[in-house]
């Protein structure tokens, strides 16, 4: 398993999936991903590395994913004036996204 390969993936998909929504912040959100990739990039390895070898199924790989959900600050979106429900939901389609590419790539 490339998680390094995994993990350029999966920051593709989600700068894709902040351009849908908010295109005029696509370049800055970059800065806000790469910091929550970085401050979970450990975390994400292993728990992928787990699924990848059966020793965690999906569903508990998903919870691992969802507990990581306080770190996405995406303070880009927070400056400007995106209210806490459309961050929160924004949040669960990055989570989604995230586990989207790993099914993919693992499975």
């Amino acid at each position: 398993m490339d998680f390094e390969l995994i993990l350029k993936e999966i920051k593709s998909n989600l700068i894709s999936l902040f351009g849908e929504k908010w295109h005029n912040l696509k370049e800055e959100s970059k800065k806000d991903i790469d910091q929550f990739l970085e401050s979970s990039k450990f975390k994400l390895e292993r728990w992928t590395e787990l699924l990848a070898n059966g020793d965690l199924d999906l569903e508990e790989y998903e919870w691992l994913i969802k507990s990581q959900k306080d770190l996405m600050v995406m303070q880009t979106l927070h400056s400007s004036g995106v209210n806490k429900i459309s961050l929160g939901h924004f949040k669960n389609k990055m989570i989604k996204t995230m586990i989207n590419v790993v099914k993919t790539i693992i499975f």
